[in-house]
């Protein structure tokens, strides 16, 4: 995979990192680490892991975009 089938998950989780854990959650009532804040970086986790699953499938499966064979 390359560098530019990446970027759109960047675009997803650098923002939500930044805004979540830079802004929002340090100003509100469940700053620090306890379940709330390990949970909203386990549901990031778990759209990257997705993500990753996804353009695996995609880039693998005949004429999809990682075929070279394609029309």
């Amino acid at each position: 995979m390359k560098l530019r089938h990446w970027t759109p998950l960047f675009g997803f989780v650098v923002p939500n990192l930044v805004i979540g854990y830079g802004f929002v959650i340090p100003h509100s009532v469940i700053a620090g680490v306890n379940q709330l804040t390990i949970g909203f970086g386990i549901t990031i986790g778990a759209a990257c892991l997705t993500y990753w699953m996804g353009m695996r499938s995609v880039l693998r499966e005949p004429g999809g975009l990682g075929d070279r064979r394609g029309s």
